[in-house]
């Protein structure tokens, strides 16, 4: 099988490629995402092939994006509209959780709404405001809603590929921060990654590390560093954040029985708390230490001279499996 070495923003381009190649409905739709290519570039030389009909420059409304994909894919189509920054799409969150989140139940099941939302969210880029907020928790307490996030470029075109499959919406967050940090080997065709599983990073027996998205490689990074000192860390990615993947949660934790929760919202509200708490229900007794969370901080995201401040970084992660390894 052929294969290209890209970056994550190419391998989400060439997942929306391969299934506009492989289904007439696929339509993607947004601010600047026709001849311009979108704002980093995500949809470039779609428009070129797929013409205007299916590659649909809009006016900067994101309730009109959203309510316009929730009605094309209520008609049958399958439309991946793209929002230029998470943070921009508060205006279409009605649109979000009162129309599309809720179709199916609405119809007692007998429609779905097969739609992508995608958007670049997280920080690390030096942005200024609404440019670099992490509130995947928002979707991801909404039922009805399906969100992803990649960490990786084979995971970004397959997860993208399996969404835009997907019956019901998905909501499909990818880490600006590592758009173009590294490359990984692609395969050409067309290909899923399906959601609702979460993939074991790094193994290990003595902490068990959760994470997802930009906070994958400096978490690994932080394993690799402390078992020079002989802790052995696991680094469990995500990948889904709902449906989320319980089971390797739970036997990841029963095996190490500590657990440490990475991610950059901030920690109030977030979703390390939702899995801290899972892990109480189901495996309380297996729980050998404190379960402890390195975050963002309970503020709004800060100006750029500020934000390696904020975000979690290598350090501060080793710290914490340190903490937990020792308590």
């Amino acid at each position: 099988m052929s294969s290209q070495n890209l970056t994550l923003v190419q391998a989400v381009r060439d997942g929306m490629k391969g299934e506009m190649q492989r289904d007439d409905d696929v339509v993607v739709m947004g601010e600047d995402v026709g001849k311009n290519g979108g704002v980093f570039r995500a949809t470039e030389g779609l428009y070129d092939e797929f013409g205007e009909q299916r590659v649909i420059d809009t006016p900067l409304a994101e309730s009109g994006i959203i309510g316009t994909a929730v009605g094309m894919a209520a008609y049958g189509m399958k439309p991946v509209p793209e929002i230029q920054f998470s943070g921009f799409m508060y205006p279409g969150f009605d649109q979000i959780v009162s129309h599309a989140a809720r179709f199916r139940n609405r119809s007692r099941g007998r429609f779905s709404l097969p739609m992508v939302i995608r958007a670049p969210y997280g920080g690390g880029i030096r942005a200024p405001e609404h440019h670099s907020e992490s509130k995947e928790a928002f979707y991801a307490h909404e039922a009805g809603l399906k969100v992803a996030i990649p960490s990786t470029p084979y995971d970004a075109k397959g997860m993208l590929a399996a969404a835009i499959r997907s019956p019901d919406p998905v909501v499909f967050l990818e880490p600006k921060l590592i758009y173009r940090a590294f490359r990984e080997e692609v395969p050409d065709d067309p290909y899923t990654v399906e959601l609702g599983e979460a993939a074991v990073r790094r193994e290990g027996s003595d902490v068990s590390l959760f994470t997802w998205g930009a906070m994958t490689r400096p978490s690994i990074a932080a394993a690799e560093s402390v078992a020079e000192d002989g802790i052995d860390v696991e680094v469990v990615d995500l990948r889904t954040l709902s449906p989320l993947d319980e089971e390797t949660v739970l036997e990841s934790f029963k095996k190490t029985g500590r657990a440490v929760v990475v991610h950059e919202a901030p920690k109030t509200g977030g979703l390390a708390g939702e899995l801290t708490a899972t892990i109480q229900e189901d495996a309380l007794y297996y729980q050998e230490a404190p379960i402890q969370r390195v975050t963002g901080f309970d503020v709004p995201y800060p100006l750029y001279a500020l934000e390696d401040y904020y975000m979690p970084e290598e350090t501060r992660i080793e710290d914490a499996i340190r903490d937990t390894y020792d308590a």
